[in-house]
């Protein structure tokens, strides 16, 4: 093994409202800010917790990662709570109308990073029981192979 690989077994699970879209988009978040102390929060019908974090020794919160589209006031609460905020979208018929909406009111949140994945459908053909991902980053993209099947995913920092 190269001494810049890591294994790293993960639990995932897939809440009764969550697409697999959804899923795959968390596990893409995950990666893309991979830590030993970086965890999946309890799921998406927290109020209090985003989808991912990282928490220092002491109990503050250094990373709040959440996706989709949040409404101003969680995006108000995750930047007082958390050194650094990072929301991912992953649908573009979603985001865009969101970011137009918004976009005037984020500049006064300096911690906060808004990070649009290109996501397509051929990453639903990965999310299944006993995945077994590899995955490749380089500069923006991400790619996750499974045996025969692949899939890239480039970012776009929209803030």
């Amino acid at each position: 093994m190269c001494p810049y690989e890591k294994v790293r077994n993960l639990t995932l699970a897939l809440h009764p409202s969550e697409t697999e879209l959804r899923l795959m988009a968390r596990l893409v978040a995950f990666i893309l800010n991979a830590n030993e102390d970086l965890v999946f929060c309890k799921g998406i019908d927290q109020d209090d917790e985003p989808d991912l974090w990282e928490k220092a020794l002491d109990g503050d919160i250094e990373l709040w990662i959440d996706l989709g589209q949040p409404d101003e006031k969680r995006i108000k609460k995750a930047c007082g709570r958390s050194k650094k905020v990072i929301i991912y979208t992953y649908q573009e018929n979603m985001a865009t109308p969101w970011f137009a909406q918004i976009e005037g009111i984020l500049s006064r949140f300096k911690n906060l990073s808004i990070v649009h994945l290109n996501l397509d459908e051929e990453i639903i053909e990965l999310a299944k029981r006993g995945m077994n991902l590899q995955c490749n980053i380089s500069d923006s993209e991400l790619t996750l192979i499974e045996k025969d099947t692949s899939t890239t995913i480039t970012q776009r920092v929209c803030k």
